[in-house]
């Protein structure tokens, strides 16, 4: 079958789209492509030549001139256009132009131009389009560190000369590349040696792969490895596990000794700042998220004295206030630890998480029941002895008889848990009523190997 290039090229487009709705990255607000931007393109290369700064020749090509234009070409990697050129093989003047229009190759998509049949060069359909989108100037340009030579100088090249101004971008972000644990190169299709993100998402999450983003340094290469997804699942299962039980704290299910408050409110101002100065500094997400996880700590150890004194005050307004700022860190990172963040996807998560809720409320009847019995020294009135008390063997015996009774009871819900935790929910009995969480994957592997 015959395809166009550019019907191939939606195909792939609307894939990408696809993948990028999976990873929880937010669309563009505008989408452009370079065959819809031709006539424009051909237009930009045209008032470049019109300035002096580029050039066109026989074979139908045209080039930048970076000599004529020197003073301020090499501003990102201190490329000296003056240094000596290598070896010019073509019809280039020197060996550091480069190509605006290249001319037609047999069998390639072309267009026509006032320098004949041809396509555009790599760099000005950056250059065009985004001067199309955003006009004269451009506050931040992003993209990987292999683009700042060549790609992001000749841009900068091309849009200074096209309008004539001293500064078009004000800052470039350049990030890491991700590579394979124990590999030099980056993860890259000519090398095989790369993972697709659908492939990706059915072991791990969008959540668990921003995560492991967020560990390290934007503009610095991040090994990618089993262990490193390890890692983040575990401290995306640590940050579910605190606002859970932090919750159920709130709601009077999960019960302790009274907390102190002043610690875990200077712990918050303290992270909060913390937080400011990391994301400050050339947004070091690393630190930040350190920060986060060191607040957890301090409110989980809060939470370890666990009483049966439930008539304790709860300090509900400072763990309120702990998790509103957590889920709010982390929603501005595009992750959700909403009241119930389900692992499975579709719409069928929320009727599921409803399932598992009443599913866990009826275990807990049960349970009290079961444990609901009369303590060994109180008093039963005999019938028809008015203020005698029940012999003590008595009153043991029929304690005795009531625990054998309910004992297949307490074994159900046992058994209950364990069969839901097989499946990754994991039920937590506490004082007064049970909570529950699901774990994913690998996680949920190791807590059952723990329990066998």
């Amino acid at each position: 079958m015959n395809m166009s290039p550019v019907a191939l090229a939606r195909i792939y487009e609307e894939d990408f789209k696809q993948d990028m709705a999976a990873l929880k990255v937010l669309p563009p607000t505008v989408y452009m492509r370079v065959t819809d931007n031709i006539p424009q393109i051909i237009s930009f290369i045209k008032t470049i030549i019109a300035n002096g700064q580029a050039y066109a020749t026989s074979q139908g090509n045209v080039y930048f001139d970076v000599k004529s234009w020197g003073k301020r070409y090499g501003v990102l990697t201190t490329i000296n256009p003056d240094t000596q050129d290598e070896a010019v093989e073509s019809d280039k003047r020197h060996g550091k132009d480069f190509a605006l229009w290249k001319a037609a190759k047999p069998q390639e998509l072309s267009w026509n131009s006032p320098w004949g049949k041809g396509r555009p060069g790599w760099h000005i359909e950056c250059s065009t389009i985004s001067s199309a989108v955003f006009g004269k100037q451009l506050d931040i340009h992003t993209g990987g560190i292999d683009l700042a030579f060549p790609h992001h100088e000749n841009e900068i090249a091309q849009c200074e000369v096209y309008h004539q101004c001293e500064q078009w971008g004000n800052y470039f972000w350049h990030s890491g590349h991700l590579h394979v644990k124990g590999s030099q190169e980056k993860m890259s299709k000519s090398l095989k040696n790369y993972i697709t993100i659908k492939d990706f998402l059915k072991k791990c999450s969008s959540d668990q792969f921003r995560m492991f983003c967020l560990r390290g340094r934007y503009s610095s290469a991040v090994e990618f490895s089993e262990e490193s997804m390890d890692d983040a699942k575990n401290l995306l299962q640590a940050i579910s596990s605190f606002i859970r039980d932090a919750n159920a704290y709130i709601k009077g299910q999960l019960v302790c000794d009274p907390v102190r408050e002043d610690i875990l409110w200077e712990r918050l101002a303290n992270t909060k700042v913390t937080v400011k100065a990391a994301f400050a500094d050339d947004f070091d997400t690393s630190r930040a998220v350190a920060a986060i996880m060191d607040l957890i700590h301090h409110g989980n150890r809060q939470l370890k004295a666990v009483t049966k004194d439930a008539g304790s005050p709860r300090s509900s307004v400072v763990y309120g206030s702990i998790i509103s700022y957590i889920e709010g860190f982390f929603n501005a990172l595009g992750m959700s630890f909403g009241d119930r963040q389900v692992a499975v996807g579709g719409d069928k998560s929320a009727v599921l998480s409803n399932v598992i809720e009443e599913l866990v409320r009826f275990r807990t009847k049960v349970r009290h029941y079961a444990l609901a019995l009369p303590e060994a020294a109180d008093t039963v009135l005999v019938e028809g002895t008015a203020g005698a008390e029940e012999p003590k063997q008595e009153q043991k015996e029929k304690r005795k008889q009531l625990m054998r009774e309910r004992k297949p009871l307490l074994e159900a819900c046992d058994s209950l848990r364990g069969d839901l935790a097989a499946f990754g929910i994991h039920i937590k009995d506490r004082a007064a009523v049970s909570t529950w969480e699901i774990v994913e994957g690998e996680q949920r592997e190791k807590q059952t190997e723990k329990k066998s």
